[in-house]
C-alpha cells in the first residue's frame, strides 16, 4: 500500500524525474517543458517521503472540464495505490474548481487502469476504433461531478 505520499503540481525542476517514469506513453523532457508552459495544462506528481517522483498525471483544465492525458506510475511502485491516490487528487482538484466532467481515453488492453477508473466512478461513454497509433482501440470514459 501507499506510504506517505505528497501530491501536487510539478515544477520545472521535476521534468527529468517525470521523463524517467515508465508509463503507457514515454514523454521526452522537451515535451514536458512545453506542457508545463501551457496555461490550461497541469502536471502533478506523486512523491514518496524522500521526495522522489514515483508517478505523474498530466491533465488539461478547460472551462468546466478536465481531460486526463496521461497517468503513469514507476514500474517498481505499481499496484500499491499510488495511481489511485493521484487520481483522487485530480478529482479533488476538479471538484474544487467547479468542473462538471473528468474525461479520459484508455487503451482497451489496459485492464488495471480501466479497473481503477471504474472503481473511482468513471463510466465508459464510447469506444474508439484504432484510436492509438499502433491501431489499438480506446475506451472513452467520463466521471460526472
Amino acid at each position: 500500500m501507499v506510504g506517505l505520499l505528497r501530491i501536487g503540481p510539478a515544477a520545472a525542476s521535476d521534468v527529468a524525474a517525470v521523463a524517467l517514469v515508465d508509463g503507457p506513453t514515454r514523454l521526452e523532457e522537451d515535451e514536458l517543458r512545453a506542457e508545463l508552459a501551457l496555461p490550461w495544462s497541469r502536471i502533478w506528481v506523486a512523491r514518496e517521503e524522500h521526495q522522489e517522483v514515483v508517478a505523474f498525471a498530466i491533465f488539461w483544465h478547460a472551462a468546466d472540464e478536465v481531460q486526463l492525458l496521461n497517468l503513469a506510475t514507476r514500474s517498481d511502485r505499481r499496484r500499491r495505490g499510488v495511481a489511485r491516490a493521484l487520481m483522487n487528487a485530480v478529482v479533488a482538484y476538479a471538484r474544487e474548481n467547479a468542473v462538471r466532467n473528468v474525461l479520459l481515453e484508455v487503451r482497451r488492453s489496459n485492464l488495471a487502469a480501466i479497473e481503477l477508473y471504474l472503481a473511482l466512478g468513471f463510466l465508459t461513454t464510447r469506444e474508439r476504433a484504432a484510436y492509438y497509433p499502433d491501431g489499438e482501440d480506446a475506451l472513452e470514459m467520463m466521471l460526472s461531478l
